[in-house]
């Protein structure tokens, strides 16, 4: 089979690893990718950005496509999989009338109040003088949340009336978020642990996922800046039986007929981003995608074969005992350019360790230039591991971690500390 993947980051590289185990894949294509999957026998990379819809439909139709995997969130709201399957190719992704669950959080934000979906309460606004008049009359901390995507970023805690003020003239005034920022949320500040759970669905079964947990400031101690992640744990110890078993009931169901009741039915990987809060589990928000770097916690941990998984959903016929997972933890740690997600410097020779069984390398932002691998973005990669023990997973990811050698490395130093202690105190 030759199969395409849309999208260039970490989880991309994770999830074409994974596919390279079934022996039907002759061929991985991806647009973009990176210097990483560039690098694996059996795939090549093309540059057409995963936002060039009719450059991603030429490239299908010229490179005799049997099956795609659309894991970016700009090309599943944009419509990618609507016009690849127009084309008579099978996708694995949601449609656009599917993937608006990530594309909105309005409307993801309406869908949960409609079908009694459990999450935070909140306002919409289209008018920032509306949303600051409304500011004035809220509890501190608050959540602001732009509308669309905004690469992981759109949401802010702000935790003062001016602060608030001000982040309402980012993203609605100066659209420090483009149009993402048309509407926003003001959004009850929830407390409690986080959870990630992703899901594979084909509109009528949901299989959950191992569980993750993410480490979204830049700096130790959950200080610093909002990332897209700086690393990830799994299992995530909060996440007990009975909690798992409350969320299939209240949110994961739910949320899978809430969509079909409108039309909407969602054949992918449903994000979970969760709040286990004190009145029970409730949804931060929807991804329409697999989420990155958990992605990179998942796969390591996943035993059976990632592309039957795919087919399966696409095709409807998706069952519990399909999608097994090892016992044992992952941890990724991600190295990144110093400075990130604010200014950064890249074009820096990378030097990568060799990795032995159980311990992966998954590139994001690099690129391959001649027989060199240089630095392109923040987030540069995720060194990842599995262990018997979550104590022995996070040993091997930074022990990984630490032979990656560019100029302007770094990592944060605690990923999955916190998971450890939750563990010594069950």
């Amino acid at each position: 089979m030759n199969i395409l993947i849309v999208g260039g980051g970490g989880r991309e590289h994770a999830v074409v690893k994974a596919l390279k185990q079934n022996k039907k894949v002759e061929k991985i294509y991806a647009l973009p990718g990176n210097g990483g999957i560039a690098r694996e026998e059996g795939a090549e990379c093309f540059p057409v950005k995963a936002t060039d819809l009719d450059g991603i439909e030429a490239f299908a139709k010229s490179h005799k496509i049997d099956f795609a995997a659309i894991t970016q969130d700009d090309p599943l709201v944009m419509g990618c999989v609507d016009r690849l399957e127009a084309l008579g190719i099978p996708c694995f992704g949601p449609r656009a009338d599917a993937a608006i669950i990530e594309g909105s959080k309005v409307y993801s934000k309406n869908l949960m109040k409609k079908y009694g979906i459990p999450t935070a309460d909140s306002e919409t606004f289209t008018d920032a003088e509306a949303a600051i008049a409304y500011l004035k009359t809220c509890a501190y901390p608050t959540v602001i949340k732009a509308d669309g995507l905004a690469a992981g970023k759109g949401a802010v805690i702000v935790g003062s009336f001016d602060e608030a003020k001000a982040t309402i003239d980012d993203v609605m005034v100066k659209k420090v978020f483009g149009a993402s920022g048309d509407k926003v949320l003001v959004e009850e500040f929830l407390t409690g642990p986080e959870v990630s759970v992703l899901s594979f669905t084909d509109g009528n079964v949901i299989v959950p996922m191992v569980s993750s947990m993410d480490h979204k400031r830049a700096k130790d101690h959950d200080e610093g800046l909002n990332t897209g992640g700086m690393g990830t744990v799994a299992p995530n110890p909060y996440y007990t039986e009975e909690i798992a078993k409350e969320c299939m009931e209240k949110i994961y169901l739910p949320t899978v007929a809430a969509l079909n009741a409108e039309g909407r039915t969602f054949k992918g990987c449903i994000f979970f981003g969760l709040m286990l809060t004190a009145k029970g589990p409730k949804v931060i928000e929807y991804n329409c995608r697999f989420g990155d770097p958990e992605t990179q916690v998942v796969l390591p941990l996943l035993e059976s074969d990632l592309l039957e998984i795919m087919l399966a959903v696409r095709e409807g016929r998706l069952n519990s005992d399909m999608v097994r997972f090892k016992e044992g933890a992952a941890c990724c740690v991600i190295v990144a350019s110093e400075g990130y997600p604010s200014h950064y410097e890249t074009g820096y020779e990378i030097s990568l360790p060799e990795t032995k069984e159980g311990e992966y390398l998954y590139i994001a932002g690099a690129k391959a230039q001649e027989e060199k691998l240089l630095t392109s973005g923040g987030r540069v990669l995720g060194a990842s591991a599995f262990g018997n023990t979550l104590q022995e997973a996070i040993g091997g990811a930074y022990a990984l971690a630490e032979k990656v050698k560019f100029q302007n490395a770094y990592m944060r130093k605690d990923i999955g500390q916190k998971a450890l202690q939750v563990q010594k105190q069950a």
